[in-house]
């Protein structure tokens, strides 16, 4: 009788540890506090706890499960917070960062639905100098062109395309759905490629937006635009946004080249401004663990303009943890403040950051 239920139970353990081996889980996360100084916070001197500046503090789960002839079922769910204070950054949306499902196949590439960010963040934003020099605020003004992972990158209701690599080339589509009964009312759309070979890499990308909130007011520190009065943080509400742009690295031994050009086109009741930058930066490996970067950027709206320079310095002490020291100084003209983002609006047309922290995942 024992010889039996051995002979049972044997290959039921070996199917079920092989359908263990077939699916996978992962639990990860960023960790990111530090301290900084601020030239002119609201028209003050100021020190600050800061958190994210290295990489965004979130946490996830990840998995697949192998359904054979090469497809899989995938997903990720992922939740961004405050390590300084523990508060969700965006209040009541638990999966506030991507929540999603779909199937992947290795022939063709990925299909995802769910809560996913825009190909603007996830293929040009890595060539940005905040991706490349590790500094959330070193993006761009407001972040209108999206390549941080911030307001307008997420989308809700959104189906996803992503190809496998084709020699080098890889290729997506999304659409993100209304769920109104307005055929355009918040409708969104993007298209995005990159191509890599060697040192080489390009992207590009293409995204148009309806019934968009732009964060015009705190952003960039506006007070109107299209005729909307923006003071006492009223929102801008853009009929359509069009968001295009192009970038590339060259890796030349330790050295790393990085620049990109955006334009958003934002049009409200018949009236347009275009919202341009060009971005540009080198990061250099001075030793295994220790990097200095350097970068900056131009951004100009509606007659205004924003530049800012960024040098980072980072110290590994582990794949897995890094200390960092960045300085930021920005100048802003033709009537606009200086708005570093992440930081908040000085009083006038210069603000000066310096962040130092540490940065851990797992």
């Amino acid at each position: 009788m024992k010889k039996q239920i051995c002979s049972i139970a044997l290959p039921l353990l070996g199917v079920a540890a092989g359908a263990q081996a077939q699916s996978s889980v992962t639990l990860y996360g960023s960790l990111d506090a530090g301290v900084g100084y601020v030239s002119n916070l609201h028209g003050g001197r100021t020190f600050i706890a800061e958190q994210g500046t290295f990489q965004a503090d979130r946490w996830g789960l990840t998995g697949t499960e192998d359904l054979g002839g090469g497809l899989k079922t995938v997903f990720k769910l992922e939740s961004g917070f405050s390590t300084i204070s523990g508060a969700m950054s965006s209040p009541g949306t638990l999966f506030n960062r991507q929540a999603y499902v779909g199937l992947s196949d290795d022939r063709f590439g990925t299909f995802t639905l769910g809560r996913q960010t825009d190909f603007h963040f996830e293929m040009l934003g890595p060539l940005s100098t905040a991706q490349s020099l590790g500094d959330f605020s070193a993006f761009h003004p407001g972040n209108v062109d999206g390549l941080g992972n911030t307001v307008p990158v997420e989308w809700s209701n959104a189906l996803k395309f992503r190809s496998q690599n084709f020699a080098g080339v890889t290729f997506g589509a999304m659409y993100g759905f209304t769920n109104t009964t307005s055929s355009t009312a918040g409708r969104s759309i993007s298209f995005g490629a990159t191509y890599a070979n060697g040192p080489v890499k390009l992207a590009a990308a293409y995204s148009e937006y309806h019934d968009r909130t732009l964060n015009l007011a705190s952003g960039l520190g506006l007070t109107s635009f299209e005729g909307v009065n923006l003071t006492g943080g009223t929102p801008f509400v853009a009929d359509s946004v069009r968001n295009a742009g192009v970038g590339g690295s060259y890796q030349l031994g330790r050295f790393l080249l990085h620049a990109l050009v955006t334009q958003v086109r934002i049009e409200r009741h018949g009236q347009t401004e275009n919202y341009r930058t060009a971005d540009g930066g080198v990061n250099f490996q001075l030793a295994p663990d220790y990097q200095i970067d350097a970068g900056a950027w131009t951004t100009t709206l509606a007659g205004k303009r924003w530049t800012q320079l960024t040098v980072a310095n980072v110290y590994s002490l582990s794949k897995r943890t890094q200390l960092y020291a960045d300085l930021m100084v920005e100048q802003a003209s033709s009537g606009a403040i200086a708005n570093t983002i992440g930081i908040g609006a000085s009083s006038s047309n210069r603000q000066t950051v310096v962040l130092a922290g540490i940065h851990h995942l797992f």
